[in-house]
């Protein structure tokens, strides 16, 4: 069994070494295939989501039901967010309550800095995206996912294609596996590329690169933080017809490679409906994945409050 790790957060995986990285992907794998997991007899955890969620926040769910965990129920719509209670107070708030762990997802980006600087909440955050920063554990069953496919990382060729600039998949995914060793390049609308991302690979045409990748990442749309005049713009046949994975570049994948995306999935725009869950599709299984990466994550945090002052990550 892999050495469980432990973590008094879970906010960013750029925060972690290469190590714990690979210890909680192979965690996963092994929660996958069975392993009894390490977890004290009674915790208390709450779901903050204050942007609409389904697989994240469902999978969230599935993971601390399967590691025996009682969920206390949050809904922004009934909670006293609707008097103007901030984060920080409804943090402070369950915290003072004894819950052990509280997952948020929020649009502000690092909003968790004050919530684990503070002296008096106790809660162990995990951070479920924040804005357009970052997506820990989707990176993580991502990466796992392609793990779990080549074992390995170093000499892959991956294409993220997509709305880049508004993607904190994006940001995560590309951060992790440049440091691993993997090619990447930039598919998608220039005006959603964000030069920033020139350290970390290439912006190149779809057509150009179909061929030679070993995995086709494809990213939602975000309609939700487009302005008016982006999505006036848009057109779901014309960015499919440019940007997305239509049949004919399907096809043109090599035999060994796979499609990813994280979803919900705009079907026929990032990619054409009947792919989502063709032979190279992935999509699926990285859904599988995130429980067992999320169980993972939970675990390494449960331990870390089992022997406090372990490593914030």
């Amino acid at each position: 069994m892999t050495k469980i790790l432990r973590l008094k957060h879970f906010l960013s995986v750029e925060r972690l070494s290469n190590q714990e990285i690979f210890t909680l992907i192979q965690r996963g794998i092994e929660l996958k295939k069975g392993e009894q997991p390490m977890i004290p007899s009674s915790w208390f955890v709450s779901n903050l989501f204050f942007e609409n969620s389904t697989r994240t926040h469902k999978s969230f769910e599935v993971a601390e039901e399967r590691l025996n965990g009682t969920i206390i129920p949050f809904e922004t719509s009934t909670s006293s967010v609707q008097k103007g209670e901030s984060l920080y107070d409804t943090v402070l708030t369950l915290s003072a309550l004894g819950i052990d762990i509280c997952v948020i997802r929020h649009s502000e980006e690092n909003y968790y800095y004050p919530l684990i600087e503070s002296k008096t909440i106790q809660t162990s955050i995990i951070n479920g995206g924040d804005g357009t920063g970052q997506h820990p554990s989707q990176c993580l069953l991502d990466l796992m996912t392609i793990y779990e496919e080549f074992h390995r990382f170093k000499d892959l060729t991956i294409a993220i294609c997509g709305d880049l600039r508004h993607s904190r998949v994006a940001r995560s995914n590309m951060m992790m596996l440049k440091r691993f060793g993997a090619t990447l390049y930039f598919c998608g609308p220039k005006e959603w590329y964000d030069p920033q991302f020139d350290i970390y690979g290439s912006y190149a045409d779809i057509d150009d690169v179909i061929s030679k990748v070993d995995v086709c990442m494809l990213l939602r749309v975000q309609h939700e933080r487009h302005t008016e005049e982006e999505e006036a713009s848009f057109s779901k046949e014309d960015y499919h017809r440019q940007f997305g994975l239509t049949k004919e570049r399907y096809q043109k994948l090599q035999p060994h490679a796979i499609v990813m995306h994280p979803a919900p999935v705009n079907r026929d725009a990032e990619i054409a409906d009947e792919l989502v869950e063709a032979p190279k599709s992935r999509i699926v299984e990285a859904m599988k994945n995130g429980v067992y990466v999320r169980m993972a994550i939970l675990e390494a945090i449960l331990a870390a409050r089992d022997k406090e002052g372990e490593k914030v990550c």
